[in-house]
């Protein structure tokens, strides 16, 4: 397992550089949707991983991650994998993520911190007053460092979990980086998810039999009431239902604009 409290991925025989920035990637969006769009989840994940460059999963180990975890642990162990330690997780997810990442054999699981909380949040109070800026401080700015040397990389995101994913398709363009999104769990509905995991026989989150479908930082995430969305506890009461990692320049960015 490898530490990285910069945000800079740490591994052997990692180049220098990073993506192709001069190159347009949308064409190879288009191909492998193209390619794959009548594919499984599995096959799309196979795609990735051997026909979409240096490719990464970010896992943030929460209700739903141990179904990529486990693909990705059938298929290749030693592909990456960047967990986003945000220093204000539930004590639940640090051990549900210790304890998976040994069962599944994970063998190149790095782990991202932000570099300069102390300085932008001494007091560790900045969520309170300005959520998106503390999103971006602990979320999105290590990721985007973790991912300057990668391709592309790997989310869990499905279209049911949001309005702004309606028309997630298996690959897509981040804007502003020039790398691949992949989705290969778009279009999965919560039934395939709990059936993926029943056959298996995955853990779940211990967090999840007491309320949280959706898991985020302890301070911004509250138990969910039967008949309520999913991620209805994520930032209760705020006009916000993303970190920011799913973001350009703040802002949404849906899947398929870039297209």
């Amino acid at each position: 397992m490898l530490h990285d409290p910069v945000g800079l991925p740490l591994a052997p025989n990692t180049p220098a550089g990073g993506p192709a920035t001069g190159r347009d990637v949308r064409p190879d969006v288009d191909r492998l949707n193209a390619r794959y769009r009548h594919h499984s989840a599995t096959s799309v994940l196979q795609g990735a991983l051997s026909d979409a460059g240096r490719i990464a999963l970010v896992s943030s180990f929460g209700a739903e991650s141990v179904v990529l975890l486990h693909m990705v642990a059938v298929i290749d162990r030693a592909t990456p994998v960047l967990f986003i330690d945000t220093e204000m997780l539930f004590t639940e997810t640090l051990v549900y993520q210790t304890e998976l990442a040994e069962r599944l054999d994970l063998r190149n699981l790095r782990i991202i911190r932000a570099r300069d909380i102390a300085a932008r949040d001494p007091h560790g109070t900045l969520h309170r007053t300005d959520p998106d800026a503390c999103c971006a401080l602990r979320k999105t700015e290590p990721l985007n460092a973790a991912l300057s040397t990668f391709d592309g990389w790997i989310t869990g995101r499905k279209r049911f979990q949001s309005g702004s994913r309606a028309a997630l398709d298996f690959f897509e363009v981040e804007e502003g980086s020039n790398r691949i999104k992949v989705n290969p769990l778009a279009h999965w509905a919560p039934e395939d998810v709990r059936a993926y995991m029943d056959e298996n026989r995955l853990p779940r989150h211990p967090l999840v039999a007491r309320g949280y479908p959706s898991i985020g930082c302890a301070p911004c995430t509250s138990p969910v009431a039967p008949g309520e969305d999913p991620r209805s506890g994520r930032w209760r009461d705020q006009a916000k239902d993303e970190c920011g990692i799913h973001f350009v320049n703040g802002k949404i960015v849906p899947a398929g604009a870039a297209r």
